[in-house]
């Protein structure tokens, strides 16, 4: 349901309502609860139990109650100013959140505190309010676990505790209220399994336990309630199979089972439910085919979210009897077939199937479009990364005008015109026509659209001009028109595009001066791309404008001129690549003002004179390219003490003299200085000729020798050159612009601007007492800021921009994690980049603070709460099952539901952090790479093949010969992972020598002698396993099992051959299933 929606739409479900994910946005606080979801059962005769007569087991019932509610009082951490009322001298029926009964006098029979501000625990007292009836405590900050006297309030109907920090199982004690009509516990950090007594509550109508970290399977029993309308499950950790059970519930309307880990095939009897309003199962790993009938029998079905599955078959045709329908979203699928025309009959607002394998070669396969003129709500039209071919319909024009904002058709094999009836579609506000065979012209009314944001037509066959009608868009955001046939000269009307952030031209046949209006646009933040085009005339002093701007590309055109010297004032710039031009004159020195430069490629050019030594003052730069051009003198010293500079290509200069020996040039693979004949010194590895001493006739006569070698040998060696510059260009090439594209998605308005003052008060000026950890690029501190107007705990990784890499982590690192969301990863709030109070340049991201820190530190006995080495209770062995499985899970969604997949290359338990529930999230993707796209271009690197990246020990054999990065490597650090967790030693460990492996030293003692090399910590922690084997409880044999079972998939993912590892996908079902097998022998164990 809506927020503020009237109640009696809920009850009825039958109006046509704008889209929104119900299940994912519950009214919370306790006076629209009750009005929206609550108040239809309130307004229900009152049962008879509720009117019976009470003994109180206290002589006094009215000082049971009032002494109740202080012990509540005091057992929160802080006092909220919404209890002042609270005291001795008032009458507590008269208490701010207090009502008390009509029939039974000083009788509290509702405590309604929803955002009050409460900090503390729930206290035990709780439970002496007998007569209470609705207990509603959600919206505060609640901490601890539910008391288990909650079980004494046997006339309570409405427990309402959504939106705390409430951790631990789901309390028994509860399963004496039988009376609930409303269980609302979603939104805290509850783990354990969903109870099966959950099932016994004959009048329970809403069980919402969502956004908790739930796991287990979900219990059969809750299919016995059969006066339930509301059951959402949504983001825990539920795996196992749907139960056909809940096929019973013939009163359910809102069913939400999405981002689990739910396998098998949905019953059909679950299909069948007729009731049902909301149906929600997406983000899971279910499969199967919808049932052909599916439509017939569903009339007040509204929402179905089926996406990121792995559903087959076709789209039943039969959907099309469900009148009411409002949203589809079949995305990530693998549905095949046509798109059964009949959908076209329905009016929902959202209709999406992105990513599946649903075909169109002719126009029979198009007419569902057709059908859809027919919808005037539809808002939302989105068919992305289909096989889609042939011509799109003409009818696509004749879609919602007053209410279609998105058509995505992008990633398909559509052919032809775009139809010039897409400029009707007067609200459209994101078209994107990406990757297809569009030929032709962009139709003009295309420019007519001025509500559009968004317009993408890049990867097609256009040709023509952008006409000057283009300034009518001024909305407009994102443009990309990359990888056509435009030609012609920009419009200077592109100056009213006041709102324009990303803009990319590239490998078009634009011609002409660039128009200096598109420089004053102080509004692009993100990219300009404008390289392999045929721009000409001197880059223009306007370019000084972009100062927000963090990509600038206008390599491969035919600018010429001397580069100007406003380019300093492009301050947010991470990437500038004006490389094959003809530009000339000297290199600026005011360019080594740009202190945030990361990437500086001027190469191919005509530029002239000495490298100047201010170069050395952009301590964050790591990739300088000079090559190609004809600069003379000797290299500055300054560069070698740049530290983070790591690429450094001078080739076919004319440099001469003495060759620095430190940084860069200290390292033969990230030097390049071939074709500058006068060179020496430097180190051996690069074969230079020792600088002279001798006399000017000694020099001369040597000159003349080399030069003589030289042009004996030059048509050889003009050859090989050549093909290695061409290799260095193509290698180069491509990286930035993926690279910077990958981190400035991250740059998004849905992420909170933070400047750098914000976040030195908030960590104490980044003091020694709030650091909690460092890594290879930088520092952790634990911080305060103001989100949201709320105070927020957060942790700060501020980058040290003096070691080398730190910032190229900085870029990926916010690339990788604006592209990812998963429980299991942690949780970036946003990033800064800007300079401190001293100019200096300053990066830094801001994430989730997870008290419990580092996994690291929990298996190596320091004490999280200090930098003190000192004894702390061990990881009992479920936690540590729980993690490993948190992780899997996290890895697998890496690898298998990112596109294009991430390789993590450094998992290791100091970049798996803990919450308060010891539920893990993984980490630190510094030097996370994306997998090269389906058209093989490297999206964040362009290395494909790579030294060590990662940590000694964790890190797959094969990188450490130069092999190819994979997601196999991360299943190796995986399964050494598992190891450490269970034996308690690292692999770095002072025993592992002699080539002792921490790998095998397991499979020596695997499986006889295991027991003996785990964890004593771990031992020791579990109450069913005790130090000596005659102690050993019943529980013994089922801790052997499930270690002897971990240890068994650990050794099979760090096999030396990458193709002889498990998939992650497999690991992460093995790993549910060990913990899965545990769990079900607990209550045997513990007898």
């Amino acid at each position: 349901m809506r927020c503020g929606q009237p109640a009696s739409r809920v009850l009825s479900g039958r109006a046509r309502r704008p889209y929104m994910r119900v299940w994912d946005q519950v009214c919370i606080s306790m006076s629209p609860a009750i009005l929206l979801l609550l108040l239809p059962y309130v307004l229900q005769p009152m049962p008879t139990s509720f009117a019976q007569e009470w003994t109180s087991p206290f002589s006094n019932e009215t000082a049971t109650d009032r002494d109740a509610l202080l012990q509540f009082k005091a057992s929160l951490s802080q006092q909220s100013p919404a209890l002042v009322s609270w005291n001795t001298t008032s009458d507590f029926c008269h208490w701010t959140g207090v009502t008390c009964s009509l029939r039974h006098k000083g009788r509290v029979s509702a405590l309604n505190l929803s955002s009050a501000g409460l900090v503390g625990t729930i206290s035990p007292a709780i439970g002496n309010l007998t007569f209470l009836k609705i207990l509603d405590l959600s919206s505060n900050k609640l901490q601890g676990e539910i008391p288990s006297t909650i079980g004494r309030l046997w006339q309570l109907q409405y427990l309402i505790f959504t939106g705390n920090s409430l951790h631990g199982g789901i309390t028994d004690g509860l399963s004496n209220c039988t009376g609930l009509v409303n269980i609302i516990l979603d939104k805290n950090h509850l783990t354990g399994e969903i109870p099966s007594w959950l099932g016994g509550f004959p009048k329970l109508v809403a069980l919402i336990l969502s956004k908790n970290n739930l796991t287990g399977s979900i219990p059969p029993s809750l299919g016995n309630l059969t006066y339930l309308q509301v059951l959402y499950l949504q983001y825990n950790q539920l795996e196992g199979s749907i139960p056909k059970e809940l096929g019973r519930l013939k009163n359910l309307q809102w069913f939400a089972l999405l981002a689990n880990h739910l396998s098998g095939e949905v019953p059909e009897a679950v299909f069948n439910l007729s009731s049902v309003i909301g149906f929600g199962v997406d983000q899971n790993d279910l499969h199967g085919t919808l049932p052909s009938n599916w439509g017939n029998n569903q009339p007040n079905l509204e929402f179905i979210y089926l996406a990121v599955n792995h559903f087959t078959g076709n789209v039943p045709a039969s959907l099309a009897n469900a009148t009411m329908i409002d949203t589809i979203d079949l995305g990530l699928n693998n549905f095949t077939g046509r798109m059964p025309p009949e959908i076209g009959t329905l009016c929902p607002s959202i209709f999406s199937f992105d990513s599946n394998q649903i075909e169109a070669s002719t126009m029979e396969g198009w007419e569902f479009v057709t059908l859809l003129t027919n919808c005037t709500w539809l808002r939302v039209l989105s068919f992305r990364n289909n096989m889609l071919a042939g011509q799109l319909p003409a009818s696509v024009g004749n879609l919602s005008s007053t209410h279609l904002q998105v058509l995505y058709t992008g990633f398909n094999e559509i052919y032809g015109n775009i139809p010039p009836g897409i400029g009707n579609l007067v609200n459209l506000q994101k078209l994107f026509l990406s990757h297809n065979h569009f030929s032709g012209v962009l139709p003009s009314t295309i420019y007519r659209l001025k509500m559009m944001r968004a317009l993408g037509i890049d990867g097609n066959m256009l040709s023509g001009t952008i006409p000057p009608s283009i300034g009518n868009l001024t909305l407009l955001q994102i443009i990309t028109m990359d990888n056509n046939n435009l030609e012609g000269s920009l419009p200077s009307s592109i100056s009213n595009l006041q709102m324009l952030s990303v803009a990319t031209l590239s490998r078009n046949a634009f011609a002409g001066p660039i128009p200096k209006e598109i420089f004053n646009l102080s509004s692009l933040s993100y990219i300009l791309d404008l390289s392999d085009n045929h721009f000409n005339s001197p880059l223009p002093p306007e370019v000084g404008s972009l100062t927000k701007l963090v990509y600038l590309n206008i390599s491969r055109n035919n600018l010429s001129g001397s580069l100007p010297d406003t380019l300093s004032n492009c301050q947010s710039l991470l990437e500038l690549h004006l490389d094959d031009n003809s530009f000339s004159g000297s290199l600026p020195t005011s360019i080594s003002e740009m202190y945030g430069l990361v990437v500086l490629n001027l190469t191919e050019n005509f530029l002239s004179g000495a490298i100047p030594q201010e170069f050395g003052r952009m301590k964050g730069l790591e990739e300088l390219y000079l090559a190609h051009n004809n600069l003379s003198g000797q290299i500055p010293m300054t560069l070698q003490n740049m530290t983070s500079l790591s690429q450094l290509d001078i080739s076919f200069n004319h440099l001469s003299g003495l060759v620095p020996m430190q940084g860069v040039f200290a390292k033969s693979t990230g030097f390049l200085f071939v074709g500058n004949n006068e060179l020496c010194g430097g180190l051996q590895e690069l074969h230079l000729p020792a600088c002279p001493v001798h006399s000017r006739k000694h020099r001369d006569m040597k000159r003349h020798v080399v030069l003589i070698i030289i042009i004996s040998t030059g048509s050889l060696f003009c050859v090989i050159l050549v093909l290695l510059s061409f290799y260095w260009r193509r290698k180069k090439g491509p990286h930035a612009t993926t690279m910077a594209g990958a981190a400035i998605s991250f740059l998004d308005d849905k992420y909170p601007k933070v400047s750098y003052a914000e976040l030195f008060q908030g960590t104490n000026g980044f003091s020694g007492s709030n650091l909690i950890g460092r890594g290879r690029y930088g520092s952790v501190y634990k911080g305060t800021l103001s989100l949201k107007n709320v105070e927020t705990e957060v942790a700060v990784k501020v980058f040290d921009l003096q070691q080398s890499g730190s910032s190229k982590s900085f870029v990926v690192e916010c690339g990788a994690l604006s592209k990812i969301r998963h429980r299991n990863l942690i949780s970036v709030i946003t990033c800064c980049s800007s300079s401190d109070s001293k100019q200096n340049n300053f990066k830094a991201i801001v994430f989730e603070f997870m008290p419990n820190q580092s996994l690291d530190k929990w298996l190596h006995y320091l004490n999280p709460d200090s930098d003190v080495s000192r004894p702390i209770p061990g990881l009992t062995l479920l936690q540590r099952l729980n993690i490993a499985v948190n992780v899997a899970d996290a890895m697998d969604y890496l690898h298998n539901n990112c596109e294009p997949p991430i390789v993590h290359c450094d998992l290791k338990p100091s970049n798996i952090l803990l919450n308060v529930d010891f539920v893990a999230c993984v980490g630190d993707f510094g030097i996370a790479k994306i997998l090269s796209d389906s058209e093989g271009d490297p999206v964040i690197n362009s290395n494909t093949f790579t030294g060590i990246r990662g940590t000694v020990g964790y890190v797959a054999p094969e990188y450490g010969e130069g092999g190819q990065v994979s997601l196999c490597g991360d299943v190796f650090s995986f399964g050494v992972l598992l190891l450490e967790m269970f034996t308690g030693k690292a692999p770095t460990d002072a025993m592992f020598v002699d080539g002792l492996t921490l790998q095998g030293f397991v499979e020596i003692a695997f499986p006889e002698k295991l027991m003996d090399i785990i964890d004593p910590v771990l031992l020791s922690t579990d109450e069913t396993y005790a130090r000596k084997p005659q102690h050993r409880s019943n529980g013994g044999e089922e801790i052997e099992n499930a270690i002897t079972s971990v240890s068994k998939l650990a050794l099979s993912c760090t096999k030396l051959t990458p193709s002889e590892r498990k998939p992650m996908s497999d690991a992460a079902a093995e790993m549910r299933k060990i913990r899965s097998c545990y769990l079900a022998n607990l209550p045997r164990a513990n007898n």
